[in-house]
């Protein structure tokens, strides 16, 4: 079992995006210090939800202040950055930190962010296979020309190769492929799309274990399909993410979250705005909240390592990525990490 924290460096009511960043730096300093796996960092831009405008940034920081943990972006939002651009720093992320970065990308929203950024609607409607593939490629090859319907330019040399990783760390990574690459799966179309090119899947903290399962299960289904070996198929590191608040009371866990996550979902979701002005509709704050404390990771330490474990048993995923900041408060957040690592874990070996 592989522990992670999500970072989304959420802004709460009352706080600054200063006060948030730092939380996100000294959560992911207490998950290395508290045994945890890794650290994944989410992306946003114009919004509270999470004040973190570049993942691969932060990352890169974060990896600068670690030495064991693995750092993960979850995600980087394709139709907002060139994919040429984006590989390249997961290729200097993956050599400068002996390996220990995870590239997650995913396609994003329908959000202003692509009036902003140029990519514009199709860039999200269309063009994420597009910009997945000249990742890829980028990273796993040594010349790299773009001939697809966005990207067209001529052959030019990789540099720096992703592959010409020195250092010697069994944790290393996928070693000679270059960085781990994680796609972001919201439906049927996206899970196939990551099966087709044998890429794990990083399934949101809204989805329960039965949908969890489904989604697995079609992963395997259309790998299989694609041609892909038994032990690719069977050995995808699947990521879910999910919320994490431990106490010594169950319901002192759940209050503590109901009481606190409602202000930032109600104040960072209604500040995203789409490109066109489709009609959003919005989750109830509360009642959200209270879906994840249900889902999740949320109470005792007895109870939270049963939950990780039957959502491992139910759906076959190993590793998660749990929100540890739902207390919005950065000692509570330093604390809820450290019993993961102290109180959790330990149930889980």
């Amino acid at each position: 079992m592989r522990i992670g924290t999500f970072v989304l460096a959420a802004q709460f009511p009352g706080q600054g995006p200063g006060e948030a960043l730092h939380r996100a730096v000294r959560s992911t300093e207490a998950a290395e210090e508290s045994g945890l796996d890794s650290v994944w960092l989410a992306e946003h831009h114009f919004v509270p939800y999470g004040v973190c405008p570049s993942a691969t940034t932060l990352a890169a920081l974060l990896l600068g202040r670690t030495r064991r943990i693995r750092v993960g972006t979850a995600v980087s939002v394709l139709p907002n950055h060139h994919p040429v651009a984006l590989a390249e720093q997961a290729a200097l992320l993956h050599l400068t930190s002996g390996g220990r970065f995870s590239l997650g990308v995913g396609r994003g929203g329908p959000w202003v962010d692509l009036e902003v950024f140029g990519g514009g609607l199709d860039a999200y409607e269309r063009g994420f296979p597009e910009a997945l593939d000249l990742v890829l490629d980028w990273l796993r090859e040594p010349r790299v020309a773009g001939h697809g319907e966005r990207f067209g330019f001529r052959e030019v040399a990789v540099v720096p190769r992703a592959d010409e990783l020195l250092v010697d760390r069994a944790d290393a990574g996928p070693g000679p492929s270059g960085p781990e690459v994680v796609v972001a799966c919201t439906s049927p179309k996206s899970v196939r799309l990551a099966a087709a090119r044998a890429l794990p899947m990083l399934l949101g903290m809204h989805c329960g274990d039965e949908e969890k399962a489904e989604m697995v299960a079609l992963w395997r289904t259309a790998a299989r399909q694609a041609g892909h070996p038994p032990e690719v198929v069977e050995g995808a590191a699947h990521v879910s993410a999910g919320v994490a608040q431990i106490a010594d009371d169950a319901g002192d866990a759940t209050e503590m979250l109901v009481k606190t996550m409602p202000g930032w979902l109600r104040q960072g979701l209604d500040a995203h705005v789409t490109v066109d002005g489709r009609h959003r509709v919005m989750r109830d704050p509360v009642a959200y909240t209270e879906l994840l404390c249900g889902l999740h990771p949320v109470g005792t330490p007895r109870l939270a390592a049963d939950r990780l474990a039957a959502t491992a048993e139910r759906t076959g995923i190993t590793r998660f990525a749990l929100l540890v900041e739902g207390s919005g408060d950065l000692a509570a957040t330093e604390e809820n990490v450290r019993r993961l690592g102290a109180d959790v874990l330990p149930l889980l070996t």
